[in-house]
């Protein structure tokens, strides 16, 4: 290779893995020496010659940037219900590319394809690339959820067809999907489960063909709305007979035999604090002050593993659901309930089989000691945070149950632990967000008629405290002891993520000294505190919320960044999280085995598969809790139209603005709906500012809003402004009519972003900075 060679293969290799940056002859100059001897005009003729085969673009004005022209990559089609879509790519370091109406080779909506790209991102203009589906891959979407419509018998007969479904999903719902009449017979108006036999093609650009699998219920019979989110997200809600069987055949009591190999525990104090309606009790706590000062935390957990062993059809179903899924109306469980609320539940006054996790914690919260035993407990009070709150405040005089006087001395010494631990997190650095959680209230017909905001107490965030410790001492136990094990991690923010966030919340006044390629979690916790109690504190956190990485499992010890713990795991929630219940097994099976080798390969082998499985299962769970709060929350709306309510702006985009209700309710301000001015949409500052009143809207900001519209089926709300005394903006011809806008992307729509939708509909994006939850949110 001649030096003119290698100084053009160096430069374009810089191109290559830096596609989105852009370079001058200076920068070029200064990061090549660095590793060569660089001849400069040898460097102006490698630019030259790249330009010129069109390996690079410029700018015109000295900047340079590889050309992604004809490049053909993997990714995931997320289509725009207009007909239009982008391709977000496997490559990360590569922009979502925008698909045409035309060139979407008919995929739909989660279809895996290959792309090439027809046109390059222009950095200077802010567009980012476009893309032309040469293949689909694989089917995204092989089940969906619609309303059944019969054809009459003269259509049935001339197309073979029994009738068509249409999917209640924005990004379907203009298919017509015809059913043949090989599968279940639905009615009119009936909710159907379907697979899809036939796609769309050139002949049949608006037409799928399935056949009918179940038949849900009609639409408006109760909790058929639910139920056909549940359906629609592959929740699993029949038990296969032989799990069933083998769950029956489980004795409802503790044997002796059991117990004979257990530690006794029965005469401790523990007791179990849950929420009012909790019916399965995992996990039990006692606390108690020994002769050196330190405290003893026993955390102990309901051995779930003992029961469902490796390879039964329980564990089959068990690992197939991966978690239990909590909803407004009930709970989809991942054990049966015999096991869930029976033998496994941590009741009141009945033994039962525990892992046992006992710590010993100074005044200063150092752990020092800790064991971790197979044991046998009985509960001695089924205490609820509520009660144990009103125990906690010294201005409360209710008289509650004796069990709670009797516990009270202890449960006092938990909330100074608590107040420990605590303080120990947060001097690592664990950043800790203080949000309400919102429940919705349904009637026996699962219609809702109230939302109601709640405010944890001592008695929430000393249990959560507790399942932390428990947590950690576990995942470090079987790091030390090199052992593969299941750990919960939460990995560093990525540094272009961080860089945003940190210029976002400088425009707040805050000075920020972190540096985004190494942020530690004690940077975001400094932002934090500096917020608590002011206006900005809402949306700073809100935004660093949208900045982080989401936590998931994995074989490998990465750490939990947003605990600013080295080793995390889930060991305290084995009936209704699937890797507690494998955590569980593999602390059995190290201790009765002593380690041996052969049982570290098995486990080895099934770990990477259970991470995955439990990741997945765990966020279609969330999808399914979420979609069903957004259709309960927009049918608790719908009576409501034409009222006003007071609002802060939660999200801004070029296609106008997220708000959110007191009582955690979303909806969007569409910027067609924005008439008193024409807007420009701020990309870098987030924000909108009028044209000629140069009003400006930004995140975090207060305003009165007015419901427009409620959209139940597709899970809408539509806002406006509400300022009676506002100006119209005059009306303009249609030459000059456009908006500042692009209408086919959302913030440019060529950044990555996993946690906003990249349609202009923007119904879909949905950004809550305070939880609306049916489950034990505390219970880390």
């Amino acid at each position: 290779m001649t030096q003119n060679e290698r100084v053009l293969a160096d430069v374009y290799e810089t191109f290559r893995h830096n596609p989105q940056e852009q370079y001058d002859v200076d920068q070029l100059e200064n990061d090549l020496s660095r590793s060569q001897r660089l001849n400069f005009p040898d460097l102006v003729k490698a630019l030259t010659f790249l330009e010129h085969s069109k390996k690079i673009v410029t700018d015109g004005q000295g900047k340079y940037q590889l050309n992604q022209l004809n490049t053909v990559a993997e990714g995931t089609f997320k289509a725009n219900d207009k007909g239009f879509g982008f391709v977000r790519f496997d490559d990360e370091s590569m922009e979502d590319a925008f698909i045409d109406k035309h060139n979407t080779k008919f995929a739909i909506d989660g279809d895996r394809v290959k792309v090439k790209i027809i046109a390059g991102a222009n950095p200077w203009n802010g567009k980012g690339p476009e893309g032309k589906i040469e293949e689909i891959t694989e089917r995204g979407v092989e089940t969906l959820v619609g309303e059944f419509h019969p054809y009459s018998d003269e259509v049935v007969k001339s197309s073979g067809f029994y009738g068509y479904v249409v999917s209640e999903n924005r990004k379907l719902k203009k298919y017509k999907i015809n059913i043949t009449d090989n599968g279940v017979k639905p009615q009119m108006g009936d909710m159907v489960k379907i697979s899809i036999t036939k796609y769309p093609d050139e002949d049949q650009p608006d037409e799928m063909q399935g056949v009918a699998l179940l038949t849900i219920g009609n639409k408006n019979d109760p909790g058929v709305d639910i139920m056909s989110i549940v359906v629609d997200n592959d929740i699993r809600t029949d038990w296969p007979e032989e799990a069933m069987d083998q769950a029956n055949n489980i004795p409802d009591h503790v044997t002796e035999e059991e117990k004979s190999k257990r530690v006794d525990i029965t005469d401790q104090p523990a007791v179990t604090i849950d929420g009012d309606d909790s019916k399965d009790f995992d996990d039990a706590v006692v606390v108690w002050k020994l002769p050196n000062g330190n405290y003893h935390l026993g955390v102990h957990i309901a051995d779930v593993s003992h029961y469902v062993k490796e390879g039964t059809p329980l564990d089959k179903e068990a690992f197939a659901r991966g978690n239990s899924t909590y909803l407004v109306d009930r709970v989809i469980p991942m054990l049966p309930f015999r096991l869930s609320n029976g033998i496994c539940s941590l009741n009141e006054g009945v033994e039962r089989l525990v892992l046992s996790c006992d710590m010993e914690i100074t005044p200063e919260g150092k752990r020092v000691g800790y064991r971790i035993y197979p044991s046998v407990m009985k509960s001695h009070g089924r205490l609820t945070y509520n009660n144990v709150n009103k125990v906690l405040d010294p201005n409360n005089h209710e008289k509650l149950e004796q069990k709670y006087a009797d516990a009270a001395p202890m449960l006092h010494e938990m909330a100074d632990l608590h107040n420990i631990l605590y303080k120990k997190r947060h001097q690592r650095g664990a950043i800790d967000f203080e949000e309400p959680e919102a429940k919705i209230v349904v009637d026996d017909k699962g219609k809702p008629t109230d939302i109601v905001l709640h405010e944890r107490g001592t008695a929430e965030k000393m249990i959560e405290s507790f399942m932390l410790m428990a947590n950690e001492t576990v995942a470090e136990d079987y790091y030390k002891k090199h052992t593969p094990f299941l750990y919960r991690v939460h990995e560093t923010p990525d540094q272009e993520k961080m860089q945003s966030f940190f210029e976002f919340v400088s425009a707040f006044g805050l000075n920020v000294k972190a540096d985004p390629n190494d942020v530690k979690p004690k940077d975001l916790q400094k932002i934090v505190a500096k917020t608590t109690g002011t206006p900005e504190e809402a949306v700073v956190q809100m935004m660093m919320l949208r900045s982080l990485k989401q936590a998931h499992y994995s074989p490998e010890p990465l750490g939990h960044f947003g605990l600013a713990a080295k080793y995390y795991t889930h060991f305290t929630s084995p009936i209704r999280r699937y890797s507690d219940l494998m955590v569980h097994r593999m602390i059995h099976e190290y201790a009765n085995e002593n380690m041996d080798q052969d049982i570290q390969k098995h486990f080895k082998a099934q770990l990477p598969d259970v991470a995955e499985q439990t990741s997945t299962q765990e966020r279609k769970s969330i999808d399914t809790e979420r979609s069903v709060n957004d259709l309960k929350m927009t049918e608790f709306m719908a009576d409501k139209v034409g009222q006003t309510f007071d609002a802060i702006v939660s999200s801004v985009t070029s296609f106008g603005m997220f708000i959110q209700l007191p009582n955690t309710v979303e909806g969007l301000i569409h910027i067609s709906n924005l008439n008193d001015d024409y807007y420009n949409f701020d990309e870098k500052s987030l924000t909108l500012t009028g044209r000629n009143s140069h009003k400006q809207f930004k995140i975090g900001m207060p305003i009165k809003v007015k419901l427009i519209r409620a959209d139940v089926e597709q899970h809408q709300l539509d806002f406006e402004i509400y300022d009676p005394n506002a100006p119209k903006r005059p009306q303009r011809s249609n030459s000059h009519g456009k908006r500042s806008f692009d209408k086919g992307r959302k913030n440019g729509g060529n950044k990555k972003n996993n946690n906003t939708s990249h349609v202009n509909n923007g119904h879909s994006f949905k950004i809550r900075h305070r939880k609306t939850t049916a489950v034990k949110s505390n219970k880390k």
